[in-house]
């Protein structure tokens, strides 16, 4: 009987402490050598045997004989060789939980062993428990591993110090006396969420630069990632956070023009800055018209779901298809649904279907499976070509990508993705991105390639999401009724000392772009709403953070006394067209006076804004604190149909109590 046969029969087993696991691992090691010396032993007599076998079946003549002889034994190998693996593998698993019932560790404290991959060439691989406050014996353990193997290990698999002299042999061997250490906890996986780094917008003296000309955003991505950090009590990433995705994840009353020649009015109101006293908030909103259900456009949609190995989780895969799912719910019956996948490579699971035909689209989602790399270029080009071959002048054309994160294999380079997207857009096929999941997002490259699609960024991290996205905002994301969406704001120096654009850093243009029909710009879907913030510093305040210029002459305020503190300029394309319209108006002091149906609308957006600058760690941001935020959302929340303002109001609690990594 060995050692850990006895240690498994004895009755009372005695409370865990570090003597018992070690005696546990001493028997075990024992007895893995003793196996591994008799199957050395038992494969030199194999392989003595074998000789003898193939030296005795060359003296059969007869070929067929021969033959006959030659397969059965090969057969008779191969199972043999196959049984006991299985009965090797078996016993593991079954004796495993035995071995560690001595003291059996907490989840926090659980030992993670790398896999070896086992060859000729002898190496040495180490192993490295999980808890600090666990004091074990050192272990060398010298096997045979792969050296490219053991390079080619993720970071956070390599196991530190573990180790004890061997003693002498090949496989494994422990010092009999007990050498105590500390021992380090292995680190998580690590994050690869990607964020493009942000610096927060200057403030800037309106005498030196009097114009601020910016791009629309109606992208929601920001927003939603950041809900999904709060959710599982973590600060998000500083860059994670963009403050105009914040501001336009919510719908505001702001007023419709009539028809859609016209697709929005730009509204203006002015407050007092409840973050920094003595400053001025203006808020400029505008809201696209929404069209009817007879107004709407047929849709040819090409699905691009990513099928990579890393969309095997709850929140990745399965929820794509629910998206999709609901998506359909949307389209009307002679819409056209495609749908390409790409993992290690690309292919088209279904050609262009009828939606009518719901239940063929469904049963092609249904049985994808997660696997393999993430092709992603190349599922981007196939779908583009499945789209080209259907592409109908009179529909809108559409690309929906569903992914979790980055493009590693093909093409990954995001200029040469960008420029290939910015032709397909020309030619009137746009480019919208959704992303799920955590860990593995490529923000920056999602954005690059909805921005420059013509399309929509947003991140589902829910069933809840994916219904207010695709199904009560469903005409917005699929259906432009302006493109090249453009802001220009000039502010007058004699009323405005200094100004600063709150969030939009992604989004920033030259002055002259503005009227540069070519310079691309955001998108408007139907029903959008779209919020920026400025905080003005006005003239003769002591809140001014620029020292006025020494040498520049201070003549403005007695040359221009009128009433304007600045002019905004809109422009905008209709969606078939490639010139753009021109929408304009003053800002004056008159907009300090907030109409009634606004007041809850500015209000909560300024409490949202606020939110996103304490997120980002703002250094304008200054007594403004999470209750204080709370206070204002609350009050301003209006009706709230859906729920979602109070669903703000519990992440900014949260964010009080959540921990940054």
């Amino acid at each position: 009987m060995t050692d850990i046969d006895k240690l498994l029969q004895q009755q009372n087993i005695p409370p865990a402490d570090p003597a018992a696991k070690q005696a546990a691992m001493r028997a075990a090691l024992a007895e893995f050598q003793q196996e591994h010396e008799a199957t050395q032993n038992k494969k030199q007599n194999n392989r003595s045997s074998g000789q003898g076998f193939w030296q005795r079946l060359r003296l059969i003549k007869d070929a067929t004989l021969r033959s006959m002889i030659m397969t059965s034994f090969t057969k008779r190998t191969l199972f043999a060789g196959f049984a006991a693996a299985s009965v090797t593998v078996l016993g593991f698993f079954i004796a495993l939980p035995m071995l560690l019932s001595v003291s059996p560790p907490s989840i926090d404290n659980q030992i993670k062993i790398s896999e070896i991959n086992m060859s000729s060439a002898p190496s040495t691989t180490v192993y490295q428990p999980m808890a600090e406050d666990i004091m074990v014996e050192e272990v060398v353990i010298t096997g045979y591993a792969k050296p490219e193997m053991q390079a080619s290990l993720p970071a956070h698999r390599t196991a530190s110090k573990l180790s004890l002299p061997a003693s002498h042999g090949d496989v494994m061997h422990m010092n009999a006396s007990p050498i105590m250490t500390d021992v380090a906890v292995q680190p998580a996986p690590q994050n690869r969420d990607k964020f493009s780094e942000q610096q927060e917008n200057p403030v800037k003296r309106t005498a030196d630069e009097p114009v601020s000309t910016f791009s629309i955003d109606v992208d929601t991505a920001s927003y939603s990632f950041v809900r999904s950090q709060l959710n599982n009590g973590i600060l998000p990433p500083k860059n994670a956070v963009r403050v105009e995705e914040m501001l336009n994840y919510f719908d505001y009353n702001y007023p419709v023009p009539q028809n859609q020649e016209q697709p929005f009015l730009p509204s203006v109101a002015i407050t007092d800055s409840p973050w920094a006293e003595g400053k001025k908030l203006l808020h400029i909103g505008i809201k696209g018209y929404d069209v009817s259900a007879q107004q709407k456009p047929k849709t040819n949609l090409v699905f691009l779901l990513d099928v990579s190995g890393s969309m095997n989780s709850p929140n990745k895969l399965p929820l794509v298809k629910q998206s999709m799912d609901m998506l359909l719910g949307s389209l009307k019956p002679d819409d056209t649904v495609a749908i390409v996948v790409y993992a290690g490579a690309a292919g088209t699971v279904l050609e262009p279907t009828a939606v009518k035909d719901k239940q063929k689209i469904l049963t092609a989602m249904r049985n994808l499976e997660a696997g393999g790399s993430t092709a992603g270029a190349e599922g981007i080009k196939q779908a583009y070509q499945l789209a080209e071959a259907n592409f109908d002048q009179d529909a809108v054309n559409r690309i929906i990508l569903a992914t979790d994160g980055d493009f590693n294999v093909g093409i990954n380079d995001t200029e040469q993705l960008k420029g290939y997207i910015e032709r397909k857009r020309e030619q009137g096929i746009f480019l919208s991105v959704l992303g799920f999941g955590r860990g593995n997002y490529n923000d920056e490259l999602m954005q690059t390639l909805a921005q420059n699609g013509n399309g929509v960024a947003a991140y589902i991290d829910t069933l809840s999401e994916a219904q207010k996205v695709l199904v009560q905002e469903a005409n917005a994301a699929l259906f432009p009724i302006a493109k090249d969406v453009k802001i220009q704001l000039e502010l007058n120096p004699a009323k405005v000392a200094e100004y600063r654009l709150i969030g939009y850093e992604t989004r920033l243009l030259n002055r002259e772009d503005f009227n540069n029909d070519k310079v691309d710009a955001g998108d408007i879907g139907a029903g959008h709403s779209v919020t920026a913030l400025y905080e003005l510093t006005l003239t003769g305040s002591d809140a001014a953070l620029i020292d006025a210029s020494r040498y520049t002459s201070n003549t403005l305020e007695e040359t221009n006394n009128s009433s304007e503190y600045g002019f905004l300029k809109l422009r905008y394309k209709l969606p078939k067209e490639s010139e753009s319209k021109l929408l304009q108006r003053a800002i004056t002091t008159a907009d300090s006076q907030v109409d009634d149906r606004l007041q809850n609308d500015v209000a909560f957006a300024t409490a949202v804004a606020g939110f996103a600058q304490h997120l980002k760690g703002s250094v304008y941001l200054k007594n403004f604190s999470y209750d204080d935020i709370i206070a204002m959302a609350q009050a301003s929340k209006g009706d709230d149909l859906y729920g979602y303002r109070t669903e703000f109001i519990q992440l900014v609690r949260k964010a009080k109590i959540a921990k940054e990594l």
